[in-house]
């Protein structure tokens, strides 16, 4: 009788021993089903969506371990709120949502269903109401925001044009973080003397357009952090040279499209940034209680070509600075 108790214990425990096993074996074997969205196409955001699959990649999510549904809304608001919807009914583990204007689609969408949302190269995550404490989100979604101090961005675009009196900016009112952040640089700017003139682009065509209403009235053309803007700078880089207006960007990857200048975070390491977050995830912790995060280096990236078109010397000091440089070096002393 004693025997037979005895064997049954131990059966018992080589079936839970193995049921513990088959178990481990299950969550180191288990798919990540990940719903990727981004606002519009660019460079920028490009680049961070593949830095975020380079990441999961590493982690050992690919082939058959990773469900990788991606969706861009072509910068349509609306379209936007479609992919929301379609995601949070798709139930994946996590969903990233590339930009403002992506990440704001799901406060809604996402409500109920609460499925855990990581944004990604959003530049004012309090303003866009997509957390309410950067170090404590306090809901389902964080992120890895792509702001950088004012300072080093004014600093470069006084050194570019010592005698700046007018700057344009472009930007997309629609775009709560564009709009955010072009009151803050106002600021600064009428604290300098340096006037400041808008040219508002609601749509990706109509960006041209609101670069060539710039021609004649300022020194300087400066966008900064505006998918809009970005996602035609071709037509902005055509008007620059033309007019031979120096344009600074927030969006290192721009420099060869024709920027003269930009300052900003790294696109492709904001990605990388971003996949640690959804690890973190997957491996059990809250996204409600996991601070934003911010950009790990900033570049400055000159574009040579681009200065000898318009005729606009660089200084000394901000070559040495430069950590990204595009056309021809000048010759060592």
């Amino acid at each position: 009788m004693k025997y037979s108790r005895f064997l049954f214990v131990v059966l018992g425990m080589i079936s839970s021993i193995g049921l513990s096993l088959a178990q481990q074996s299950k969550d180191t074997n288990a798919k990540l089903k990940i719903a990727v969205t981004q606002i519009v196409e660019h460079p920028a955001l490009d680049e961070t969506r593949k830095g975020l699959y380079d990441r999961l990649v590493e982690e050992g999510y690919e082939g058959d371990k990773l469900s990788w549904t991606y969706d861009s809304a072509q910068g349509n608001m609306s379209l936007a709120a479609q992919i929301a919807q379609k995601f949070v009914g798709q139930k994946p583990d996590v969903i990233v949502a590339i930009a403002t204007p992506s990440a704001q689609s799901f406060l809604s969408a996402n409500a109920q269903s609460q499925i855990p949302v990581v944004f990604t190269s959003v530049s004012d995550p309090l303003g866009a109401k997509l957390v309410k404490d950067l170090k404590n989100p306090q809901g389902f979604m964080t992120g890895v925001s792509n702001m950088i101090d004012w300072a080093p961005q004014l600093d470069l675009i006084k050194n570019l044009v010592p005698n700046l009196k007018t700057v344009g900016v472009i930007y997309n009112p629609g775009e709560a973080n564009s709009v955010t952040l072009i009151e803050q640089f106002k600021g600064l700017c009428k604290e300098q003397n340096i006037k400041v003139v808008p040219a508002m682009a609601n749509k990706s065509i109509d960006v041209g357009p609101a670069a060539q209403s710039l021609v004649g009235k300022v020194d300087l053309i400066f966008i900064t952090n505006d998918s809009t803007a970005f996602s035609a700078f071709d037509a902005v880089a055509k008007t620059g040279l033309e007019a031979k207006i120096p344009i600074v960007v927030s969006d290192i990857d721009l420099i060869d499209q024709g920027a003269l200048a930009a300052i900003g975070p790294n696109q492709y390491e904001i990605g990388r940034q971003t996949g640690e977050m959804v690890i973190n995830i997957i491996n059990g912790q809250n996204p409600s209680t996991m601070p934003v995060v911010f950009p790990d280096r900033i570049d400055l990236a000159l574009n040579l070509k681009t200065a000898k078109a318009i005729n606009l010397s660089i200084s000394e000091d901000l070559l040495k600075r430069a950590t990204v440089t595009v056309g021809k070096q000048h010759k060592e002393k």
